[in-house]
């Protein structure tokens, strides 16, 4: 069964760009159709997107990339997210009587990382100015554009937040979210996008736009400086990959949660997927257990390298995948999922939804970039600093407040992070360039999309419209056209499943997908039914 999005695959030869919205994938053409590389056209992209999807992403959020140079045949991969600040604290957020960490408010806001990863990546990837790339966006903010379906859908339920503080003002229409079609500005968010075309980082983690950030979130008892601000650093890291059946699947490691995506992949492995109808009981039942295992190392183990001990070659290793694959009975749900024992006992972090935006793109010479912004769940925090439209995330909520967990909140550590872009090779050539945005939905997203291209052979739009699953603690999402015998199958096997209807399969990801034929150079292009967005190429 798919979704009917009435949509097949886009075809190109010269550049491809998938993303959550029209005008932000045609900033990222107009960007390759202009001479820039696939960098430039994604940082492009997720600029417009800033704008004209701000309740996803923007300057206030973080982000992260990886990177296909085709001359070089390697994959790279940037961590531009955020740190806590240095004064953060597990006992001053117990001591108030927080047992987890808040999900919106000051306390949950961490460093933007966005605007430095930008510079970063253009810098060292990109042929064009980062003042070029954000051209588009600044139009956008300072001349208009009206408001998508999806978009005004999540927009729709953000007055009460926004408007908790007046300078939210700056993300309302006359005081209230835009509906479908209306037209808004964004002119102080247009002078903030302006800042950075000039000044480029500098611009936004020192001087005037820091200052207002600083002020802002402790003028409301937060612990933002700007001396964390003028600290922040983006970060290259090494890919992490498995194979999966021939296939090479790449990830950006921890502190993003990809290394899930990568295990569950490990798990299903050793089940002829094959075999099992698409959309059957059987298939659902594999990759959900192999899903719920993988999570469950996830919020056991992910958290900043740099300050946790991660034993990432331990969970993606295949013998360690055998032993967790033991564990899945054919028949029958397990009761709970635990994690596997690398390190001891820690006690498990909780999960959450989320909101995000995802950009794919492909050159003519086939360089890709899989990129990736956010600022977590809608609007992020809530908080949109005075005079900035700037939008600040509330990735510290993802943090845990237990102080033995390598995810435990401190000053200076990055989180456990939801936003993981992907890309595929086979045979040392670009297959796929890909993600699927959406919290805790993206490695689910992930496994599924590759289940359905490598396992059933579908093209990029076939993979996106097959109907999905998502897990969510013990309960597991399925979408209203799964046909009556297989939510019959699935219960009986003890899984327990809520129908997801309407605007609110938005919340089953968004997904992006470029494939790429090295023989011929043509791209494959497929995107989310479930979003406003759209695939073009030229």
């Amino acid at each position: 069964m798919f979704f009917d999005s009435r949509r097949s695959a886009v075809l190109a030869l010269n550049g491809m760009v998938a993303t959550s919205q029209p005008l932000a994938a045609q900033a990222g053409l107009q960007t390759l159709i202009q001479g820039g590389n696939a960098v430039d056209a994604a940082v492009a992209a997720a600029a417009a997107l800033n704008v004209v999807e701000p309740e996803s992403t923007g300057v206030g959020g973080d982000m992260f990339a990886l990177i296909w140079h085709d001359r070089e045949k390697k994959v790279h991969a940037l961590n531009g997210s955020g740190r806590a600040p240095a004064a953060a604290s597990i006992d001053q957020l117990r001591a108030v009587g927080h047992r987890q960490m808040p999900h919106e408010g000051v306390f949950s806001v961490s460093v933007p990382g966005t605007v430095h990863g930008w510079e970063t990546i253009i810098r060292e990837h990109g042929t064009m100015p980062l003042a070029e790339a954000l051209k588009p966006a600044i139009r956008y903010a300072e001349e208009g554009f009206p408001v998508s379906d999806y978009i005004a859908y999540q927009w729709s339920g953000q007055g009460p937040r926004l408007s908790a503080h007046p300078s939210g003002q700056e993300m309302l229409l006359d005081g209230r979210p835009p509906r479908q079609g209306e037209v808004i500005k964004l002119p102080t968010l247009a002078k903030t996008l302006r800042a950075v075309a000039e000044g480029g980082s500098e611009a936004f983690y020192h001087g005037p736009i820091a200052d207002k950030i600083a002020r802002y979130v402790q003028d409301l008892g937060g612990w933002i400086t700007t001396e964390d601000l003028a600290a922040h650093t983006s970060d290259w890291d090494e890919a992490i990959s498995t194979d999966y059946r021939g296939v090479t699947c790449w990830e950006c490691p921890p502190n993003g949660q990809g290394i899930a995506a990568l295990e569950a992949l490990n798990i299903v492995e050793g089940f002829d997927i094959a075999s099992m109808p698409p959309q059957g009981v059987n298939r659902y039942h594999h990759l959900i257990e192999a899903m719920r295992l993988a999570f469950a190392d996830a919020y056991r183990y992910v958290a900043d390298p740099r300050m946790s001990d991660v034993p990432a070659t331990e969970l993606l290793s295949k013998d360690y995948a055998s032993r967790r694959r033991d564990l899945i009975d054919p028949e029958r749900a397990m009761r709970s999922a635990p994690h596997g024992s690398i390190n001891g006992d820690i006690t498990a972090m909780g999960g959450g939804g989320g909101d995000t935006v995802y950009v794919s793109v492909v050159d003519g010479q086939g360089n890709a970039c899989s990129f990736i912004n956010s600022v977590y769940i809608n609007f992020g925090s809530g908080l949109v600093v005075p005079d900035t439209g700037i939008v600040l995330q509330n990735r510290a909520a993802l943090f845990s407040l237990e102080p033995d967990h390598p995810n435990a909140l401190a000053g200076g550590k990055r989180p456990y992070h939801t936003i993981i872009p992907a890309m595929a090779t086979r045979g040392g050539e670009l297959y796929l360039c890909y993600g699927v945005m959406g919290g805790f939905m993206q490695p689910q997203g992930h496994l599924q999309v590759m289940t359905n291209m490598v396992d059933y052979g579908m093209d990029p739009q076939a993979a996106l419209n097959a109907l999905r699953f998502q897990v969510i603690g013990d309960t597991v999402l399925i979408e209203e056209e799964l046909p009556p015998e297989v939510i019959g199958g699935l219960q009986s096997m003890g899984h327990q499943l809520q129908m997801i209807r309407g605007h609110a399969r938005v919340g089953m990801g968004g997904g992006q997908v470029i494939q790429r034929n090295p023989e011929t150079g043509v791209l494959w292009a497929g995107s989310e039914p479930r979003k406003d967005g759209c695939a073009v190429g030229y």
